[in-house]
């Protein structure tokens, strides 16, 4: 009977430490946490090739050529994800560029042609009816309105360049400057 008495002090005792035990001090059937994010933009950009060989015709015809790919990237996340790209370019020269070694850039017809690529959502709209580039008035290449988010669209822009009958034989070389906005 010893053995009886030893075990209900301690089992009264831990009955003691239970009936302490203190709850949550706000205890409910649901709780709520407000949670936070961030979705970060990015930016526009566009890339084009560093180089380019439209081909070789004699003065008096038109040399027809791609450029490359010319890819614009939106990244900036908004609503609406509009953009325009344009295209300028200088006048294509050779030798000493005089009159006779000069084509000028309204000879040369741009068309972006349809797109080879396009991600997002929106009217990707190209620029399909060749028009004269310029050095100082930019044509619009392709468009981007309406959708939301991130959007790209690729295209391979041809370009016709109508060379003088006056013009002599040479390598000519200009700069055609694609930019986004």
């Amino acid at each position: 009977m010893r053995f009886r008495k030893i075990l209900l002090p301690l089992a009264a005792a831990t009955v003691a430490a239970i009936g302490f035990a203190a709850a949550p001090a706000s205890a409910a059937p649901t709780g709520d946490t407000s949670t936070t994010f961030d979705v970060n933009a990015g930016t526009l950009d566009i890339t084009v090739p560093a180089n380019a060989t439209i081909g070789s015709g004699a003065p008096g015809t038109t040399i027809t050529g791609q450029l490359g790919a010319v890819t614009v990237s939106d990244t900036r996340a908004t609503d609406p994800a509009d953009w325009e790209a344009t295209v300028t370019s200088t006048d294509f020269t050779t030798g000493t560029a005089t009159a006779a070694e000069t084509v000028a850039a309204t000879d040369v017809d741009y068309s972006s042609g349809p797109a080879t690529a396009t991600t997002g959502n929106g009217t990707f709209t190209p620029s399909l009816t060749p028009a004269p580039l310029d050095n100082t008035t930019p044509l619009t290449a392709f468009t981007h309105t309406g959708g939301t988010g991130v959007n790209s669209a690729t295209w391979n822009p041809t370009l016709a360049i109508n060379v003088p009958l006056a013009n002599v034989a040479g390598t000519y070389t200009g700069t055609v400057t694609h930019s986004v906005a």
